[in-house]
């Protein structure tokens, strides 16, 4: 009498079980890979091929399939199909680079119009030129086509990255002249936090923010009503009333603030600014200022009042294309989001007010500006 076939045992460690559990409860994961998990629990607690295959209505050759397969190789490998390429795929990595290629030139150097390519407008260019750039493959890629060989590279030719060209054959001193200063009053300002003695040398950073719009409303904003507008409603029409430049002053050693809102900005606004300045500090220290290469900062007229001020003012010019050395950027930028954001009025006078207290509640409560990074100056 033949006795029974011996069922082979599939041995599951107790982290093998929790994870089959877990992937057999699963609700994101592909049916087969919880259908799987649950035919390994069940044969491991015990149940048969048969049994197996009555519960998840499925083939018994589909059990044993997977049953042997965790046997074999065990239970992870076995939750997961093997790879297999049936054939050599139709676009090969040549043709594939010459697509890059494309992607990476200007669509206006082959005779369009755009600066960069869409998808569209790429694969188009792809099928029209395949066949004589030796490949065919490429004669009827898609759209779709085209996104997958660009999504499998690091490169994205479809967008403009913007960088500060360092033009000038002097970039590098300006830059270091006004790190040095930096680290000065950074200096500066821990003496006088453990002694309260104040230098005879004040610095301030001098820029203007231009073209600011005054723009007010043609019909009144609506506030936000449960039910109807959550948020504040505002008509499309607008009106404009000119604009304004704002020439602030930023004080590294307090925080404050000294500022102008002019209609232009002229030699003349730039000198009532640093009058401002004059009047604002002690007559006997001397005011640095770290500013740009603005025609108004080094006009005729500006030279003649520095030179009326002997001693007074000391300049410490930013290199051209570093206006991002000026820290008083950042304060534009508070500027930006915080009273200037969404801002309507009805007048130009009313603007240049508001501009005015927003800078006057800044000086409220003061905050000092410090620049952190000196890597630039590691050589020295």
């Amino acid at each position: 009498m033949a006795g029974k076939s011996r069922r082979s045992k599939l041995t599951l460690t107790t982290e093998d079980l929790a994870k089959l559990e877990q992937l057999a409860r699963s609700r994101t994961l592909p049916k087969r890979e919880t259908q799987r998990s649950e035919i390994l629990l069940r044969y491991h607690a015990g149940e048969t091929i048969t049994d197996i295959s009555r519960a998840l209505q499925m083939t018994r050759v589909s059990v044993s399939k997977w049953v042997a397969k965790a046997l074999a190789v065990g239970p992870e490998a076995a939750l997961k199909d093997n790879y297999h390429r049936p054939k050599e795929p139709a676009i090969g990595d040549d043709a594939k680079a010459w697509v890059i290629h494309l992607a990476c030139s200007k669509p206006k150097d082959l005779g369009y119009a755009a600066e960069t390519w869409s998808r569209q407008a790429l694969a188009s260019h792809v099928r029209k030129h395949a066949v004589e750039a030796g490949y065919p493959a490429l004669s009827r890629a898609a759209k779709a086509t085209v996104h997958r060989i660009l999504a499998e590279q690091p490169l994205h030719p479809e967008k403009v990255k913007y960088y500060l060209e360092r033009r000038g054959p002097d970039f590098e001193l300006k830059m270091r002249e006004v790190l040095i200063v930096y680290q000065e009053v950074a200096l500066q300002n821990e003496r006088r936090a453990g002694s309260g003695t104040a230098s005879n040398i004040i610095t301030v950073l001098v820029d203007e923010k231009p073209g600011l719009q005054a723009i007010a409303n043609t019909s009144p904003d609506l506030p936000p009503v449960a039910g109807k507008h959550p948020a504040i409603s505002r008509d499309h029409e607008y009106k404009r009333l000119g604009t304004c430049s704002i020439l602030a002053a930023l004080d590294l050693h307090d925080g404050h603030i000294t500022a102008r809102v002019e209609r232009r900005h002229r030699s003349v606004e730039f000198t009532g600014l640093l009058t401002d300045l004059d009047a604002w500090y002690p007559p006997h220290c001397t005011i640095r200022i770290i500013l740009d290469n603005h025609s108004a900062h080094i006009s005729k007229e500006t030279t003649a009042f520095l030179a009326a001020r002997p001693n007074r003012f000391q300049y410490v010019l930013t290199p051209k294309h570093g206006s991002w050395l000026n820290i008083v950027e950042t304060l534009f930028g508070k500027m930006a989001r915080t009273f200037l954001l969404h801002i309507r009025v009805q007048s130009w006078d009313e603007l240049k007010a508001r501009i005015l207290k927003g800078i006057s509640e800044i000086n409220s409560t003061p905050v000092v500006h410090r620049w952190r990074n000196f890597d630039a100056l590691a050589g020295d």
